[in-house]
């Protein structure tokens, strides 16, 4: 998408619009009907109206940023929002669109309020939930089983003493604040060298990504938007950490590539005609001066894709890279 406090991937800052004047660049001309899939603090929502869309469906699942937009949204003629999960595009915009934008993870807004449970810098309840509603990260904390929290910290977190950790937990329950969270991880791994992230950075990340069903909703979302742009249209996707970068990128190689033209050694492949076509073909980093202004921006990745005529197909998921076993990802 967009850990659970200020790290290497979501580093703690006033929220920018990371890579903002990229993606506009790259989507050129912008214009017609465009969906932003994470409308957080409207960043994106304002650039996209100013370049020239016609009119923003901004999708949020936090009802506390879409209130905090209420006033200055009422004042834009072309901007909706609308309360919901961006998996969900299909079923809350009417089709087709030119365009949709995600700017993937949890925000600023999300992560400096103690109350929301995001960060171990700003003890609080032990939450995490982007929408306020479902299983709490305390729930699955107090409630999952040792090996279940394990898988989630090894596959979402990368968190390679995940068994080590879970275990602790497991021992420690009940844990119900985000600072007991925390303490409970770091005593498990070794104290950070100087300019080491905390150490339960990771185990943050991985929980929330869990709380927050992000990588279910990020391919239901790659998924909808190939179903609803039309033909020439923008898909633009802004990534903060590898796994979910990984899963954008496979989508894309996949769903740009014609299987490939064959050679004396191996036949053709026969596959669907491409849906999408990269534009760039590789991803867009920030600039220096951008990361010197904006650190949230450092790990970003901007991937651009344009919309062909072909019919969208279903998606090969295990072949997108998604973390995790394969029975987790099954459509």
């Amino acid at each position: 998408m967009a850990a659970a406090a200020p790290a290497a991937d979501h580093p703690e800052a006033p929220h920018v619009p990371v890579l903002i004047d990229a993606l506009i660049a790259a989507v050129a001309p912008v214009e017609g009907r465009w969906v932003d899939g994470t409308f957080g603090a409207g960043g994106y929502t304002r650039r996209l109206l100013e370049a020239g869309a016609a009119h923003v469906t901004a999708i949020d699942r936090d009802p506390a940023a879409l209130a905090a937009a209420a006033g200055w949204a009422a004042a834009k003629p072309g901007l909706t929002l609308v309360e919901g999960r961006f998996g969900e595009m299909e079923r809350l915009v009417e089709g087709p669109v030119q365009g949709v934008a995600l700017d993937l993870g949890v925000s600023s807004m999300q992560l400096d309020r103690a109350e929301r449970g995001f960060s171990f810098t700003h003890p609080g309840p032990l939450d995490m939930r982007m929408s306020g509603q479902g299983a709490s990260a305390a729930d699955l904390v107090n409630g999952a089983s040792e090996g279940r929290l394990a898988d989630i910290l090894f596959h979402y977190g990368e968190e390679r003493a995940a068994r080590r950790i879970a275990r602790a937990l497991v021992a420690a329950r009940p844990v119900e604040t985000t600072e007991r969270l925390a303490e409970v991880v770091s005593s498990c791994l070794p104290r950070p060298k100087p300019g080491q992230s905390h150490p339960a950075t990771r185990s943050f990340q991985a929980l929330r990504i869990a709380v927050n069903d992000e990588f279910g909703e990020l391919i239901r979302g790659l998924e909808a938007a190939e179903r609803l742009l039309a033909p020439g249209g923008a898909l633009a996707v802004v990534t903060f950490h590898s796994l979910e970068d990984r899963v954008v990128k496979r989508f894309l190689q996949v769903r740009s590539s014609d299987g490939g033209g064959g050679s004396r050694h191996a036949p053709v492949v026969e596959a669907p005609a491409p849906t999408l076509r990269l534009a760039p073909r590789k991803a867009i980093a920030p600039s220096a001066a951008e990361v010197a202004a904006n650190p949230r921006a450092r790990s970003a990745h901007l991937r651009v894709a344009r919309r062909t005529e072909a019919p969208a197909t279903p998606v090969d998921r295990a072949a997108l890279g998604l973390p995790g076993p394969a029975d987790w990802w099954a459509a």
